[in-house]
């Protein structure tokens, strides 16, 4: 049997911020778990917004026209097993480097061809500013991926968040050993 991998698509511009430390938390999980875990970080990459082309859902297409490092993301998304979108959560949800590669992954679910992501197991990772998942708009980045996962098909296996007041993420327990156990659980057969 092989090995699986699970990619982490980072969208904090802090390497060492609290996202971070919940992405490289689940990453050690998944890894304790015998599986592959990479963490690629979204800030600095250049990554164009979506341009609502189609030219990715037509007859014959092979993927999105743009010429950019999504093609790097969408090498990593392909082969891997599952994935983690990790991102503080800005204005009430998702960061715009989160977001921009999501709508980008629009064009691996074709409604006419492939979906390169169908199936595969899905983690979230987020980190707020309020002391409230509601107040702070983290549900609304959820209920993002929901609806995300929904349309491709792909398995929501956990969530994870938390406030970074009071210390920051790495003092929370609770939440390092969710994150922990998301990154078992997304590397279990």
């Amino acid at each position: 049997m092989s090995e699986k991998r699970v990619t982490i698509l980072m969208g904090s511009p802090h390497r060492d911020g609290n996202t971070a430390a919940l992405a490289d938390r689940i990453a050690e999980g998944a890894r304790e778990a015998g599986a592959e875990a990479d963490v690629l970080y979204l800030h600095g990459m250049k990554i164009l917004p979506c341009t609502a082309c189609e030219a990715c859902h037509k007859p014959g297409a092979e993927g999105c026209i743009l010429d950019d490092e999504m093609d790097e993301v969408y090498a990593n998304l392909r082969s891997a097993d599952a994935i983690v979108f990790a991102s503080p959560i800005y204005f009430f949800t998702m960061s715009a480097q989160l977001k921009t590669a999501l709508d980008r992954c629009y064009a691996l679910v074709s409604p006419t061809g492939e979906n390169a992501l169908e199936g595969k197991r899905v983690g979230l990772a987020f980190g707020y500013g309020a002391a409230d998942p509601f107040d702070s708009g983290c549900a609304n980045a959820v209920r993002t991926f929901q609806d995300a996962c929904h349309f491709g098909n792909l398995d929501l296996v956990g969530v994870v968040h938390g406030s970074v007041s009071g210390g920051g993420l790495r003092a929370d327990a609770a939440v390092m050993d969710a994150a922990a156990d998301l990154g078992r659980r997304l590397a279990a057969d």
